[in-house]
């Protein structure tokens, strides 16, 4: 493997296969890169642009810089804006934007560039606009043949309505030679099956402790042994851990346990006073690391009952140990497929209010199955 891929990692599926694409200078037009948010999709959307075009330039490393700040005509990078005042689609994507969005857009994109796995937050950006879309004709139109290959970028590509995804159709259709879509999203199945079908998938998988821990200290200057903690509950993912750690990641275990504690005693209103903090207005990704974290937990007692005491939960290791004494039998695999599948539908826009009541009931029926044991 070259070095195109420094500051990428655990992508090695991946990088494998794109580092055999450029040596058979046989590049396909269009790429969708799928998996989790947090793992370095866009990311190595850049470096990959960036060594498509290293043979062609003899100073390599500031090409590099170039393409890493998203320069046009290197790189066209499309993501989800707010719409301007009496804005239509005829209108260019930022064109109907007031200047204190833009700067705020401008400040957004500086950190990304700083920071490449720093994920874009634009206030009211919920969409893929369709002008954006549209935006692309003009950057194809420009004659650039001293530039091997130029990227059409796209940021959450899921986030595009259905003119979005049929103006980008077109663009698909008939690339012109030189030019690469790399379709970046965690939810593939919301785009259109002639989209899809027309662009090679590339999966990346989360990320193990290891790299997570190593990409928090190295790009976010998390201390170490916050890093070291928050990694394991993170699912691979470092939009998860940044979201843990900024939310207080202590905090977070303390209200874990409470909940449990609370369910296990049937103390219904008292779980669901501690699990409506996770109710909040937009906290669904919450709601989704908070099951998460008890699956961690659930998973710890498993470790507990064949001898392997190095737990997630270290610092409430008395809580595994007292489950233990007094559900030593009781089977959890279902409990935890349950917790795993609620987790699954809350980007549904499920209501997170019977997400949660659900969470509670899952966890007093491991009760209701001791009471059942000792009757029979």
């Amino acid at each position: 493997m070259n070095n195109n891929w420094n500051g990428i990692f655990g992508q090695q599926t991946v990088l494998e296969i794109l580092d055999k694409l450029i040596a058979s200078n046989n590049i396909p037009h269009a790429f969708l890169f799928t998996g989790i948010n947090g793992i370095g999709k866009e990311y190595t959307a850049v470096k990959f642009t960036s060594a498509l075009n290293e043979t062609n330039i003899p100073d390599s490393k500031n090409l590099d810089k170039i393409i890493s700040s998203f320069a046009e005509p290197y790189i066209k990078y499309i993501y989800p804006l707010p719409r301007g005042k009496n804005e239509t689609d005829d209108n260019g994507p930022f064109e109907k934007l007031p200047l204190d969005d833009l700067e705020s857009i401008q400040e957004e994109l500086q950190k990304k560039i700083n920071n490449p796995y720093y994920k874009l937050s634009i206030e009211k950006a919920y969409k893929i606009k369709v002008n954006s879309i549209r935006d692309i004709k003009k950057f194809l139109s420009m004659n650039y043949s001293d530039i091997k290959f130029r990227t059409v970028l796209i940021s959450d590509a899921h986030l595009m309505n259905e003119e979005s995804q049929n103006a980008l159709l077109k663009n698909l259709e008939e690339p012109p030679e030189g030019v690469i879509f790399i379709l970046v999203t965690p939810y593939p199945g919301l785009l259109r099956e002639t989209i899809r079908s027309r662009c090679w998938n590339l999966n990346f998988k989360p990320l193990n402790n290891y790299d997570l821990k190593k990409i928090l200290i190295q790009f976010y200057s998390i201390e170490e042994e916050l890093a070291e903690s928050v990694a394991p509950f993170s699912s691979g993912s470092v939009t998860n851990a940044l979201n843990l750690i900024e939310n207080d990641f202590n905090f977070l275990l303390e209200k874990t346990i409470a909940i449990l504690r609370y369910s296990f005693a049937r103390k219904y209103h008292s779980a669901m006073d501690e699990i409506s903090y996770y109710l909040k207005e937009d906290s669904a990704n919450l709601l989704k690391i908070l099951i998460q974290m008890i699956i961690i937990w659930l998973n710890d007692i498993q470790k507990y009952r064949i001898g392997n005491k190095s737990f997630f939960f270290d610092k409430y290791k008395e809580t595994i140990e007292k489950f233990n004494s007094k559900f030593p039998a009781i089977d959890l695999n279902d409990t935890v497929a349950k917790l795993d599948y609620l987790g699954s539908i809350i980007q549904n826009n499920v209501n997170l209010n019977l997400i949660a009541v659900n969470i509670i009931f899952e966890l007093s029926s491991l009760v209701d199955k001791r009471v059942r044991f000792q009757v029979t």
